[in-house]
Parts: C-alpha cells; sequence; structure tokens
C-alpha cells in the first residue's frame, strides 16, 4: 500500500500552518522561563550584571509573542522571519533615537512638549524601516504590511520599555517589584498600542503602493495615521486604566478588521492536490 504523495504534500502543509499558527505560545512560555531563571539568579546571587538580560527578556517576551501571534494568522505574507528580525530591530533602535531627538528639539523649540506633537513625531518614526522595506521590496503581499508594522512597533515598544524600567531601577533604589510591575504592565499593553497602530498604519501604507498611488488609497492612509497619532495622544493624555481599557479595545479591534480585511481564502485539500 503506498502513500500519495499529494497527501504527504497536504499533511505536512496543515502540520506547518498549525505549527505557524501556534508558535507564539512556545515564544511565550520559553521567554516566561527564561525571564524566571534569569531573575531568580539575579536575586540569590545579587549580581548587577544580570539586570540588563532581566529588563531586555521583560520587556521583550510580550511583544516578541505577538509578533509571532500576528505572523501565525491566515494572511498572505511574502517576507521572512529575518525580514521581521530586522525589522524590529532596526525599527525599534532608528524609531526610538529618532523620536527622542525630534521631541527634545520640539521641546527646545517650543519650550513645551504637545501631546499631539508626541504622537505625530513617535508614529512617523516608526514607519522609517515600514517605508525603507518597501522601497527595496517588489514582491508585496497584501499581509507584509501589517507584520512589518507590528513588528517595527514592537521593537519600539521593547526599547521605550527598557529606557523606562532603567530609570525605575534607579528612581526606586533597585527594587525589582517596581521594576516587574512596569514590565508586566507596559508588556501586556504593548500590543494594543505602539504595535497595533503601527500595524494599521504600516498595512495602510502597504495597499496605497500596491494600488500605484492612487488617491482613494493615500487618502486612506492618511486617514489611518491620524486615527493613529489620535489614539496615541488620547493614550498620553489620560491616566487612568478605564480609559487605557478602552483605547486598547478600540485599537485591538482596529486591527482585527484590519487582519480579517487582508485574510487569504483558505485553501481546501482538493485545491492544494489539484495545483
Amino acid at each position: 500500500m503506498s502513500i500519495a504523495p499529494s497527501s504527504i504534500a497536504v499533511d505536512e502543509s496543515r502540520l506547518s500552518r498549525l505549527g505557524r499558527r501556534w508558535s507564539w505560545v512556545a515564544v511565550l512560555v520559553v521567554g516566561l522561563l527564561l525571564f524566571w531563571l534569569i531573575r531568580s539568579a539575579l536575586v540569590s546571587t545579587e549580581n548587577p550584571n544580570l539586570i540588563p538580560a532581566l529588563i531586555f527578556f521583560g520587556a521583550a517576551l510580550v511583544p516578541t509573542a505577538f509578533v509571532a501571534f500576528v505572523a501565525g494568522r491566515r494572511l498572505d505574507f511574502g517576507v521572512g522571519t529575518g525580514v521581521v528580525a530586522i525589522t524590529g530591530l532596526a525599527g525599534g533602535a532608528i524609531g526610538v533615537t529618532t523620536a527622542g531627538f525630534l521631541e527634545y528639539r520640539t521641546l527646545l523649540l517650543m519650550k513645551f512638549l504637545p501631546m499631539l506633537a508626541v504622537g505625530l513625531i513617535e508614529e512617523a518614526a516608526k514607519l522609517i524601516v515600514p517605508v525603507l522595506l518597501l522601497l527595496i521590496i517588489r514582491d508585496r503581499h497584501p499581509g507584509d504590511g501589517l507584520l512589518i508594522g507590528v513588528a517595527s512597533g514592537a521593537g519600539f515598544a521593547v526599547f521605550e520599555t527598557m529606557g523606562y524600567a532603567f530609570v525605575e531601577l534607579i528612581q526606586s533604589n533597585g527594587d525589582l517589584s517596581a521594576v516587574d510591575d512596569l514590565l508586566v504592565w507596559r508588556g501586556l499593553l504593548s500590543p494594543a498600542a505602539h504595535m497595533a497602530w503601527t500595524g494599521l498604519t504600516a498595512a495602510a501604507l502597504w495597499s496605497a503602493a500596491a494600488h500605484r498611488q492612487r488617491g482613494r488609497s493615500i487618502a486612506l492612509f492618511v486617514l489611518v495615521y491620524a486615527i493613529a497619532v489620535a489614539l496615541h495622544t488620547t493614550w498620553d493624555s489620560l491616566n487612568s486604566d478605564l480609559s487605557y481599557g478602552v483605547l486598547a479595545t478600540v485599537s485591538l479591534l482596529l486591527l482585527v478588521y484590519t487582519t480579517h480585511r487582508l485574510a487569504a481564502p483558505r485553501r481546501v485539500p482538493g485545491a492544494l492536490m489539484a495545483g
């Protein structure tokens, strides 16, 4: 009795999709284990050399898992893992540096820093690497903009959280519990903040490029960018758990809606075998 090659191809395709769909769970579990091991070693040895590793894993855990979660959705992606990783690293570093410089210059010029300026600057800074990739990548797929935007937002969130955690560690005189609270709070909110907003704007940017810069697509991108800036500005202007919850819900719902709009049609086994 022989097994048809087409059946093997279908099974391998299903296993591949299943593995990609649930890879975020593995990222989350392994990351939590590493964070716990590093923290336990830091507490038991009191070795300050472990602090950078603790802050890095604490800041990167949820954003990395969320990028893996988005990459496992039923979308048409053309970019590989390497491009996504580089986007997260370069997008975060360039975005945070650019935003920090422009915000500082704005503060010097205006003598104060309006929250609207922060939103405009940071949402633009996070798009620098996605724009560069858009100019380089010719084989563009509908889901690439969303994934690249989420990755760039993740990198920005990681670097920003690491900075806040470092400052909190100094101001609290080395209180690890205060740092833990900050890492957990910012980590849980990151998918509904920087990652969602940049994912939405980058997806709209990719759509505009795919439609050869038609006026309607460009107008849609401007609208989505304005919405991201408005959400960002409102987030920075409020200081209420309820307000953050409402804004997080709105941001994630917009991301879910965009994901469904970009979702690739399901391919049934018969279609696979026919191909």
